[in-house]
């Protein structure tokens, strides 16, 4: 029986970040890259907004499993945009590599779960 997935075959970061463009602006949605991470392997955090209001930081991690989820990273967004933007900073120190994209679409975090994970 073969495997859901094809061993080795995944898409890039590049792909993921403009399935999910294309996705949202069909939804309705508006999607900002604030940050160009490596287009093959990047991390990719996502800054969820809903009608402008802050919903929290996400950032894309394999479960383990073979697949991806989305976790809750980054200060609350009670905190602030310069609590924010210190976290971001510290996080491009330590990843160059890091995608940082801006989502405000109705359910933020579902819509962008089913579309990158």
């Amino acid at each position: 029986m073969p495997p859901d997935r094809p061993t080795g075959a995944r898409l890039t970061s590049a792909m993921l970040v403009g399935i999910l463009l294309r996705r949202s602006a069909a939804e309705g949605g508006f999607i900002t890259i604030l940050v160009k991470g490596d287009e093959i392997s990047g991390s990719i955090l996502i800054q969820a907004l809903e009608k402008g209001r802050e919903l929290g930081l996400f950032e894309r991690v394999s479960d383990f499993a073979g697949g991806y989820s989305l976790t809750r990273c980054g200060p609350e967004p009670e905190k602030g945009a310069e609590a924010m933007a210190q976290y971001l900073a510290r996080r491009r120190r330590s990843d160059p590599d890091l995608w940082v994209i801006e989502l405000d679409i109705a359910d933020a975090e579902r819509f962008a779960a089913e579309t990158i994970c």
